[in-house]
């Protein structure tokens, strides 16, 4: 049984009441982030439209951690799924406090962890219609995350800012801004850049430059979830929220569809030649899951053989040196190191969301049938080693 370190990929905080907005231009508020007041309830305005993508912004009363562990488990008892979101609390002061945040690492037997947004991966795609608004609001965003939460807060808290290719200008000082203070990460969603001249893929060359940087400085790219802008094409609701109907919750095709946007993002590095352009740079997707990767790999294979020469190498060999892969904890943790290997599979347990794990090393038994050294690898040395810089 492995009893080493433990480094936690997918942690994330609920944003403070002023994240978007205290280092933000009052005045731009109407293009960027305000508050309302709406029959008693607070939401927030981005880009002068409400938003409603998770129930209760300010996150106070919150479901506790965890919440729908049983569900994602199977539902084995059958519950209705609202159910599990009953039973909430005030916040916790380790959701918004980084001193709070590093004894409750200690108390859950974490070495470090990565730190991801919560609301903060949902607005630029509220934004993609104002490119300049998403610049703003995100600089001012990354201004409050270095300020309350750091970079690497005592070698233990690594908190990324988000940043976006749709304005590369803009990307590239908020990324000298993240090495400047000390960041091992930057986050971003799988989704294409939607700049003013239209949308491209995140590997195209006209974003060399970017990525010459991300090279040069080493920090590890993380692509995780969020609103990545996908439509139903008619079959459901769009829009990131959940769909509720009758006071039920109901499967639809966008849940069906979840992992395609992480599918297509890390197919277009592939089919774009990137890592041949930048073969040093080290992508994480993390809380995209992973069922998708056996049909990608099937189809990396097919463009492989039916465009001869295409490809300087077989592409998942390129996928494989370059990509490291976070699994739902309900995934088939086995199956994804047989397909990439123990050294390219992180743990990250989404705490404290409610879709994640109650305490993250709940995980510990998903992976039990691994030999020692390959429980250490996917559970500390992967992630860790990750959070080094690499620079080339």
């Amino acid at each position: 049984m492995y009893e080493g370190p433990v480094f936690d990929a997918d942690n994330h905080y609920y944003e403070a009441l002023d994240a978007f907005t205290r280092h933000l231009d009052p005045r731009l508020g109407p293009r960027c982030v305000q508050w309302c007041d709406i029959d008693g309830r607070k939401y927030q305005v981005v880009g002068g439209r409400v938003s409603k993508v998770v129930t209760n912004p300010t996150f106070d009363p919150i479901a506790k951690a965890g919440a729908m562990h049983d569900y994602f488990r199977g539902n084995p008892d059958g519950r209705n799924p609202l159910e599990f979101l009953q039973d909430r609390e005030p916040i916790r002061p380790e959701y918004r406090d980084r001193d709070a945040r590093v004894r409750v690492l200690a108390e859950q037997g974490l070495e470090g962890c990565w730190l991801f947004p919560t609301l903060g991966m949902l607005y630029e795609e509220l934004l993609v219609h104002d490119v300049e608004a998403m610049t703003l609001t995100f600089t001012a965003f990354n201004r409050w995350l270095e300020e309350d939460w750091g970079f690497a807060y005592q070698d233990k808290i690594f908190a990324a800012p988000y940043l976006s290719l749709a304005d590369q200008d803009w990307a590239i000082r908020e990324l000298e801004f993240a090495i400047e203070h000390g960041a091992r990460t930057i986050v971003m969603r799988p989704a294409a850049a939607f700049t003013k001249d239209g949308p491209r893929t995140p590997a195209n060359p006209e974003f060399d430059p970017f990525w010459s940087r991300v090279q040069e400085a080493g920090l590890t790219v993380v692509v995780h979830a969020g609103d990545s802008g996908y439509t139903a094409n008619g079959y459901a609701a769009d829009g990131f929220s959940a769909n509720f109907s009758g006071g039920n919750m109901g499967p639809s095709i966008k849940m069906l569809h979840m992992e395609r946007a992480i599918y297509d993002f890390l197919a277009s590095l592939i089919f774009d030649r990137f890592f041949t352009r930048f073969p040093g740079i080290r992508v994480a997707s993390v809380e995209n899951g992973s069922e998708f990767l056996p049909d990608l790999f099937r189809k990396l294979a097919s463009q492989h053989r039916r465009i001869p020469g295409f490809f300087p190498e077989d592409p998942i060999e390129t996928f494989r040196r370059n990509l490291w892969i976070n699994p739902f904890w309900e995934d088939d943790v086995h199956e994804i190191a047989a397909l990439m290997g123990t050294d390219r599979v992180i743990f990250g347990s989404d705490w404290p969301h409610i879709e994640g794990m109650p305490s993250p090393l709940d995980y510990a038994v998903e992976v039990k049938e691994f030999d020692v050294v390959d429980q250490g690898r996917i559970l500390h040395d992967n992630a860790v080693a990750l959070n080094q810089r690499a620079p080339r």
